[in-house]
């Protein structure tokens, strides 16, 4: 049998790995799909718990206002227990919680046209816890009145909370 003779070639060349870095474009689109996806999802999500907070608060308020139980003090002392918790969910603690007297009422005045909380009513909610004088229905009435014009404004608020 004849013997073959190997022919003349040359080994196989093999290109160089393919590199990690950088990632093809499809890659890049991948990426900038799923930042996308994560801040409509924060921003979703951050929507989605000022909204239940604002309208928990608005329960809350209309089942102060027809609570039978109660009397116009305790339902004054829960209106500021109200505003005060609705206060700190929606702002920053640092900035909300330590405000007393002044400071308080000028907190809640921000969100307002006209300043409504300077004057009897402020005073009525600071003072609601101490208050000795019984308060009459007018009064209660129309700081009820008040803390649902300053429940809408918050929920038109557009500036995204900031926790520490």
């Amino acid at each position: 049998m004849p013997t073959q003779t190997p022919l003349p070639l040359k080994d196989l060349h093999l290109p160089a790995p393919i590199g990690w870095w950088p990632p093809a474009p499809g890659w890049w689109l991948l990426a900038a799909f799923l930042l996308l996806c994560v801040a409509l999802g924060c921003w979703a999500y951050w929507r989605f718990t000022r909204k239940t907070a604002v309208k928990t608060a608005h329960k809350q308020l209309l089942a102060i206002k027809h609570n039978t139980v109660l009397d116009n003090q305790q339902k004054l002392a829960e209106l500021s227990i109200l505003l005060r918790r609705v206060a700190i969910s929606l702002y920053p603690r640092a900035q909300v919680a330590g405000l007393t007297g002044q400071a308080w009422q000028d907190f809640l005045n921000q969100a307002l046209p006209n300043r409504p909380f300077n004057g009897e009513y402020g005073q009525l909610l600071v003072e609601a816890s101490y208050r000795q004088q019984p308060l009459s229905p007018a009064q209660l009435q129309h700081l009820l009145g008040l803390c649902e014009i300053w429940l809408n404004a918050q929920s038109k608020r557009t500036q995204p909370k900031s926790r520490p």
